[in-house]
């Protein structure tokens, strides 16, 4: 696993001291992946906003209990995907609002801007992914997002999660199959299924 960027680790360090600028800068470095995360787990642009400020505010609360030897962005997840968690659980119906536009940011899944066709396919396809993800128990919905979005290895969805690579193993098989039979016989080129939700 790679090495703390020295950089995060003075801004923590300042953090520690009451340094708020510093942590406005740790904000500012990962609120796009701990939104996406909130928005991919939630699936409302508002709710996500409020879970990505829960998640640095508790980060912010419990800086000292930061382990400078583990990855900032790993803790920080980790704090978003448990707060996720808890919010699910306290909901009985959850459903995508297809008038409610997440940010691009939340939406990309790829480095290069694509054409505006391409833009209405792989916009219409993250809303469909979204529906399936939302279908998933919470614990597999983390370890799918983390695995697929974000192409974290088992060790570190495991670390993120705060269990073991067996266990991630048999969580993402088991997703893949909640997957597969809420999907059912449907083609690829309905623009439904995932390859990669398939295998490891």
């Amino acid at each position: 696993m790679a090495e703390p960027d020295p950089i995060i680790l003075e801004w923590v360090e300042a953090t520690k001291q009451g340094d708020q600028d510093a942590f406005a800068e740790l904000v500012y470095t990962f609120q796009d992946p701990v939104y996406n995360l909130c928005y991919r787990m939630l699936g409302e642009s508002g709710e996500a906003e409020d879970a990505t400020q829960e998640a640095f505010l508790r980060a912010y609360l419990n800086i000292t209990r930061y382990d400078t030897q583990r990855s900032f962005k790993t803790w920080v997840m980790s704090i978003a995907s448990n707060h996720c968690i808890d919010r699910i659980r306290k909901r009985r119906m959850h459903y995508v609002s297809l008038d409610d536009e997440p940010t691009a940011a939340a939406l990309a899944l790829s480095s290069k801007d694509p054409l505006p066709e391409q833009a209405t396919l792989q916009n219409e396809r993250s809303e469909l992914f979204q529906d399936l993800l939302l279908q998933l128990d919470a614990d597999y919905r983390v370890a799918v997002i983390l695995r697929y979005w974000y192409d974290y290895s088992y060790a570190e969805i495991a670390e993120t999660m705060n269990t073991t690579e067996s266990a991630i193993k048999s969580r993402l098989f088991r997703a893949r199959k909640s997957l597969a039979e809420i999907i059912g016989d449907t083609d690829d080129d309905d623009g439904l299924t995932n390859p990669q939700l398939k295998g490891n």
